[in-house]
């Protein structure tokens, strides 16, 4: 089984920044793709910024010029780095990994973490 864990979210004033983290263990065979979700209340889970196995990543034009998405030292785990943060950009985020296991090397499969908060207000 695969776990995922987001941290780093909390309240910040309008322009400010915040770090996420999120950190996926478990019998991971091969990585894919790691990347951020989020959801406003009354909204759909959007897109927000993904980065693939061999480095190369893509962010929703939303948040372009303003987020980043880097690697972290240890094995899959992914950063978002949130610059000029917006009130729009209140929402739940969540990190995704699109990974193979151990028991199944074959087959692809979407792994979700719980989520955290990110409140954007003054």
């Amino acid at each position: 089984q695969v776990q995922v864990v987001e941290s780093g979210g909390g309240l910040v004033q309008p322009g400010g920044s915040l770090r996420l983290s999120c950190a996926a263990s478990g019998s991971i065979f091969s990585t894919e793709v790691m990347g951020w979700y989020r959801q406003a209340p009354g909204n759909q889970r959007e897109f927000v910024a993904t980065m693939t196995g061999d480095g190369s990543t893509n962010y929703s034009n939303s948040v372009k010029g303003r987020f980043s998405i880097s690697r972290g030292m240890a094995k899959n785990t992914v950063y978002l780095q949130m610059n000029s943060l917006k009130p729009e950009d209140t929402a739940v985020y969540y990190c995704k990994i699109i990974c193979t296991s151990v028991q199944r090397p074959g087959t692809s499969t979407d792994y979700w973490g719980q989520g955290t908060q990110v409140t954007v207000s003054s």
